[in-house]
């Protein structure tokens, strides 16, 4: 069951009652886990670009669709390996600054994967 995101200030989420102080991943069996940003970071220098190898991780338990908060004023994006690599696929990506995302989120039918940044 997808878990209900209640809130986002900068540098935080809340997510069915509980405050997360780092960007999460909600896998689509609801699981909520920490970012693996170190996977871009490492490449990029920047967690704000999405590398192929964080969007195998992301992937690791397929969807219909990715939801990504891109951050408070939205400066997340996709690496164009990434963006090749959930189009090869099928995975339908939407990318919206994260309170925007949110809503998106919890008004979203099916099975989706959720991955939020909730600084810049």
């Amino acid at each position: 069951m997808k878990p209900k995101i209640d809130a986002t200030a900068f540098g935080s989420i809340t997510i069915e009652g509980e405050t997360f102080d780092h960007d999460v991943l909600i896998r689509p069996d609801g699981t909520v886990k920490k970012r693996r940003k170190h996977l871009s970071k490492a490449i990029y220098g920047t967690s704000h670009t999405i590398s192929r190898d964080e969007a195998e991780h992301i992937f690791k338990d397929p969807a219909d669709q990715l939801i990504v908060g891109t951050g408070q004023t939205g400066r997340v994006r996709l690496s164009d390996e990434a963006a090749d690599f959930f189009k090869q696929h099928h995975c339908k990506v939407i990318l919206l600054p994260t309170p925007e995302a949110i809503e998106r989120w919890n008004t979203e039918k099916g099975r989706a994967i959720g991955l939020f940044h909730v600084t810049c």
